[in-house]
This record gives structure tokens, C-alpha cells and sequence, in this order.
């Protein structure tokens, strides 16, 4: 069962979807398994926890 972690920003329902729908038809394109057997996990991280080039995102 392949299990997909996927860390990001806050994103809108739609994209998490379409995000998920195309992981998941990637694993059953590759690995030939089937679509129920592939987990995909978003991880959102607010913008005031995540940090790049030695500063916050909400700061950029």
C-alpha cells in the first residue's frame, strides 16, 4: 500500500482533490496497483511555521 506525504501551504479544497486524483493515477500508472491501495496524506503547515532562506514564509 503506497502511502504519499505531501507537505505544503494552506491550498483551497479544489486543488487538494485534484492534487490527490493525480497522485493516486500516477502510483496505479507505475506501479500497477489499485487506486484504493494508494494513501496520499496532506500536511499543511500555516505560512508563520514554515521558514526559507533564513525567513518566515508569512513574511516574504
Amino acid at each position: 500500500m503506497p502511502i504519499v506525504t505531501v507537505q505544503q501551504g494552506p491550498r483551497d479544497a479544489e486543488l487538494k482533490r485534484d492534487l490527490v486524483k493525480r497522485i493516486t493515477d500516477a502510483f496505479v500508472d507505475a506501479y500497477r496497483v489499485p487506486a484504493e491501495s494508494v494513501q496520499v496524506w496532506i500536511h499543511e503547515v500555516p505560512a508563520d511555521s514554515w521558514g526559507a532562506a533564513g525567513r518566515l514564509t508569512a513574511d516574504k
